[in-house]
């Protein structure tokens, strides 16, 4: 089906003796179209160029702008995985602050209720102390009271009149010795 330029030649110059490829009209009209083509192609040709450069501008604009984005959004995610960071270490300070503060706080507190235990047994020793001060206050109140009634009860079934009247001189003169 290939057709050599030899046969193509060949064809044309029969053609040729039978009044050529193309009669000279349609010769004119074709070369006349040709012409009108190329004048047509030229301005098109443009137009069609000058529209894919337009396009190839806007996808490179688009290209840069995606890019761009690209770029601030890495930026954006490395800023905040940069806070996320810094936020889980801050937290784990806070926490170490917490437990440490917790301790301190948990040792104060043993060290206050152990000095409240001791203050409470030294209050209770001094009560004590207190009270079996005056338990032994009591029972020598106690003891005099008695050691009185039986002396009056003794003095009062042995002692005449003039023996307790001697007795009562001899303590009023005394008296004043045994309150200084």
């Amino acid at each position: 089906m290939f057709v050599t330029i030899a046969q193509a030649a060949e064809a044309a110059g029969a053609h040729a003796e039978h009044g050529g490829f193309f009669s000279e009209a349609e010769t004119w009209v074709a070369i006349t179209w040709l012409i009108v083509v190329a004048l047509l192609a030229r301005p098109v040709f443009r137009g069609i160029t000058a529209a894919l450069a337009l396009r190839r501008e806007k996808i490179r604009a688009r290209i840069e702008e995606a890019e761009r984005l690209r770029a601030e959004a890495q930026e954006m995610l490395a800023t905040y995985q940069k806070k996320q960071r810094d936020a889980l270490k801050e937290a784990e300070a806070i926490i170490a602050n917490a437990k440490a503060e917790a301790q301190r706080l948990s040792q104060q507190a043993e060290a206050d209720l152990d000095d409240l235990l001791k203050r409470r047994e030294q209050q209770a020793v001094e009560r004590i102390a207190q009270a079996e001060s005056e338990a032994l206050r009591e029972v020598r109140n106690q003891a005099i009271d008695i050691a009185i009634g039986a002396s009056r009860r003794l003095i009062s079934d042995t002692l005449s009149a003039e023996q307790a009247s001697a007795l009562v001189d001899a303590a009023i003169t005394d008296l004043p010795n045994r309150l200084h």
